[in-house]
């Protein structure tokens, strides 16, 4: 059999879910709470299933870039029982939190009597592209039939076989209660070119948020036509002031660091005031490489001052080359750098500005605030790790990654930031004025003696 071109087999698909994009946001709260319980029910029920294509993926990995690496991706790609269940429990979760569609936000009327309202709306068709396991998948079907609009997943080609059975599982439940036949799409095909193909098509698709890698983040903004709303790229800083509590420092830089390396709020450079850097940094760096293995690369007064360290199979502290600074490296590596004063860590911070997260650690409040202020950022934080950038951390509920860009809403795209707002106006027969008078009036004004 021939298979179809990737860019009709992308564009056949694109063109039904624009179709049922009317229908779909016409669900009701209590229909779209059915829908994600059934969701999870066959989740449930199918989880045998699920687990025999994980297997299949499993069987698929080459095997010639070694044993080591044979071993590492199998654990990547690996999901088991418990797996399936944190997926069943995400979408319950859902269930508990207020559907953000016909949520009014403010209400007014104006001096004529209109009454005006703005209200939230789905955004229409989400195209969401990932090189992430399959709980993305789970996550980006939930959250997109919560607020209503139309799923386009394109998942990691490491998990064809598992995300192939996961979306029809979950795609027949959806159907099954309701939701329109091709509102949930999932793209079958591993190749970079579907993924783009999506991206390139704004007849079609609303917006698109990439989840992954850098590389991935960075290739989608490159080639998108598509409004990108999701993109977490930015870095990730830590500023330890002059008045900071060394203790309370370590442990936030640890924290921000080691507690998921690989997650994009991780900092990735460390700016150290020069009055206390002899105070933290040969304990956090002793730390950093002992403990936790981490690869640092620091400034010429950082090298300096602590040596390059010898450590039995680490290669210590390395030189970092002006390419490090712009580096997000969403693993085990990191910068180091010692700051003149406050002015060199602001302006190294908005040299590379606008970041994901930064940090400052200070008892100082004045500074901390000017420091908050001045900082371009989709999220300032002040004496706490810089992984607390989250929806759920900051008590917002579910989130589908962040945003790091200026538009369409900046930080964690949580339910209501997969909406948006429009305005609907309450009126009584209210006119512009003045309002238009046809031509044969006006002539017939003109020849009266009464003008």
């Amino acid at each position: 059999m021939v298979e179809v071109p990737v860019k009709l087999y992308v564009q056949g698909l694109l063109k039904q879910a624009k179709a049922v994009a009317r229908p779909m946001a016409t669900l009701s709260s209590q229909k779209k709470n059915q829908v994600l319980q059934a969701m999870a029910d066959a989740l449930t029920a199918q989880s045998k299933d699920i687990l025999e294509a994980n297997e299949r993926d499993l069987g698929e990995i080459s095997r010639e870039e070694g044993q080591q690496a044979h071993r590492q991706a199998a654990e990547r790609i690996r999901i088991n029982e418990d797996d399936i269940q944190h997926m069943v429990e995400t979408l319950l979760d859902y269930l508990a939190f207020p559907d953000p569609v016909g949520e009014m936000s403010q209400a007014w009327m104006t001096p004529d009597g209109m009454q005006v309202h703005t209200v939230r709306a789905p955004i229409g068709v989400l195209g969401v592209i990932s090189d992430m396991g399959p709980m993305m998948t789970v996550e980006s079907l939930g959250m997109c039939v919560k607020t209503n609009n139309v799923c386009i997943y394109r998942g990691g080609p490491e998990w064809l076989h598992t995300n192939g059975t996961l979306f029809r599982c979950l795609n027949e439940a959806a159907v099954g209660q309701g939701v329109p036949e091709g509102a949930l799409v999932f793209i079958d095909r591993g190749a970079p070119e579907a993924a783009l193909e999506m991206a390139r098509q704004p007849q079609y698709v609303q917006a698109v948020i990439p989840r992954g890698r850098a590389s991935l983040r960075n290739g989608i903004v490159e080639h998108a036509r598509v409004p990108v709303i999701g993109f977490d790229g930015g870095l990730c800083h830590v500023y330890v002031d002059q008045d900071a509590d060394i203790p309370l420092a370590q442990t936030i830089v640890v924290n921000a660091k080691v507690q998921s390396p690989t997650a994009a709020n991780a900092m990735d450079t460390v700016l150290v005031h020069r009055n206390v850097s002899r105070h933290i940094l040969p304990g956090l760096t002793r730390r950093l490489l002992q403990e936790y293995r981490v690869v640092l690369n620091g400034c010429p007064k950082t090298v300096s001052m602590l040596g390059v360290l010898e450590m039995t199979g680490h290669l210590g502290i390395k030189d970092a080359d002006a390419a490090d600074w712009d580096k997000k490296f969403q693993s085990l590596t990191m910068n180091i750098k010692v700051v003149q004063d406050r002015q060199e860590a602001l302006d190294h911070i908005a040299k590379y500005a606008p970041g994901h997260t930064d940090t400052i650690v200070t008892r100082d409040y004045v500074f901390a605030m000017q420091f908050a202020r001045e900082v371009d950022s989709s999220a300032v934080f002040i004496n706490a790790s810089t992984r607390l950038n989250g929806g759920e951390q900051f008590g917002l509920g579910p989130e589908l990654g962040t945003n790091s860009r200026r538009l369409h809403a900046r930080g964690p795209l949580t339910l209501a930031k997969l909406t948006m707002e429009k305005y609907m106006v309450l009126g009584t027969g209210q006119l512009q004025q003045p309002h238009p008078v046809p031509t044969a009036y006006e002539d017939a004004m003109m020849l009266s003696s009464k003008f």
